[in-house]
């Protein structure tokens, strides 16, 4: 199964800014790239109040050096002028074209006999308090077997107990937040499940990437989408508190601790978003789109002006971030 991807994210810098990037594949999945994932940056001479999306005017490429970050995710370093700047690119990625898998049988290793680098995945990060959750999780979930079935049972209480409502993501939000308010975006959901599994010594960590509306009806359009995987059998296994059903086609672009590791862009100074378009399709060999299931009812896309901030400051999943330290 071939699934294209594609971006086009624009913004409008005050100044001139350093900005990281994590919008590559990841580099576990390099060698099923078919197709692009290269990152073009370019610097528009119009203004963004004489250019509208999607310009053709005049520009300039901005040269971005590539590194590998310490969670071994592709990323890409760039100073960027002041003005419109525009991050695009795609990818063509051969994935199985099978449901992700129950592995039923996946054991969970005691904590002395986990890898040495698997270890962080079970301590508190930036939105996953772990140390505010021992005594709510061990209730929850400590009659429950070890293994796969305890990791399921967490992400399908998830799943149940909190609501999916985009305007009621903020970029702030913790996973004791999530779980005292009952709603959230899908990374909402990941970070109460991976705070949740990690209290339970199972190792959880945050992933990002396409979820594309795969051989199934139309959802709505087209965003980054988080997951998380947790570490049961020896690897690491693709579970998702917010689709709690097996999914076709997931393209893995980075994974971390929790969102803050992955943000697809962080800008070292102010960066106002202008334009977001992201989507993800099967493709046939010849690059025409497969058509999807119909649907009862497609659902209606969300009006820009009605998205969260952490929706339109890029995805549900991986939000950008501003900062004022320097690279």
């Amino acid at each position: 199964m071939l699934i294209l991807s594609e971006f086009d994210i624009q913004f409008r810098l005050p100044a001139p800014t350093a900005i990281v990037a994590v919008l590559s594949v990841h580099p576990s999945l390099e060698s099923r790239v078919r197709a692009g994932n290269k990152l073009a940056v370019e610097h528009f001479t119009t203004s963004i109040a004489d250019a509208p999306a999607f310009t053709d005017g005049p520009k300039v490429n901005v040269s971005c050096t590539d590194f590998i970050d310490s969670f071994g995710n592709r990323c890409a370093r760039f100073f960027a002028p002041k003005g419109h700047l525009r991050l695009s690119g795609s990818s063509v990625v051969e994935t199985d074209a099978k449901p992700d898998p129950n592995d039923v049988r996946a054991e969970q290793a005691s904590v002395q006999n986990l890898p040495a680098d698997v270890l962080q995945f079970l301590l508190p990060s930036r939105y996953c308090q772990v140390d505010q959750f021992g005594g709510i999780a061990q209730d929850l979930f400590g009659s429950t077997a070890p293994g796969w079935a305890r990791a399921v049972a967490i992400r399908d209480w998830v799943h149940a107990r909190v609501a999916f409502n985009y305007n009621a993501a903020r970029p702030t939000k913790t996973s004791m937040d999530v779980f005292t308010e009952r709603v959230g975006v899908c990374r909402d959901f990941q970070h109460l499940a991976i705070t949740l599994s990690r209290c339970m010594n199972i190792p959880a960590r945050y992933a990002t990437g396409y979820v594309g509306d795969i051989r199934r009806p139309f959802s709505g359009p087209g965003d980054f989408s988080a997951w998380y995987q947790v570490f049961l059998g020896g690897k690491w296994i693709n579970i998702d508190a917010r689709h709690n059903y097996p999914r076709i086609g997931r393209v893995l672009m980075a994974t971390g601790r929790d969102a803050a590791d992955v943000a697809i862009t962080t800008s070292f100074g102010a960066a106002y978003l202008a334009h977001f378009y992201v989507e993800s399709n099967e493709v046939d060999p010849q690059g025409n789109k497969v058509p999807l299931p119909e649907a009862l009812e497609i659902p209606q896309p969300i009006p820009h002006e009605l998205k969260t901030p952490t929706q339109t400051n890029g995805s549900e999943a991986s939000p950008t971030q501003t900062q004022s330290a320097t690279l």
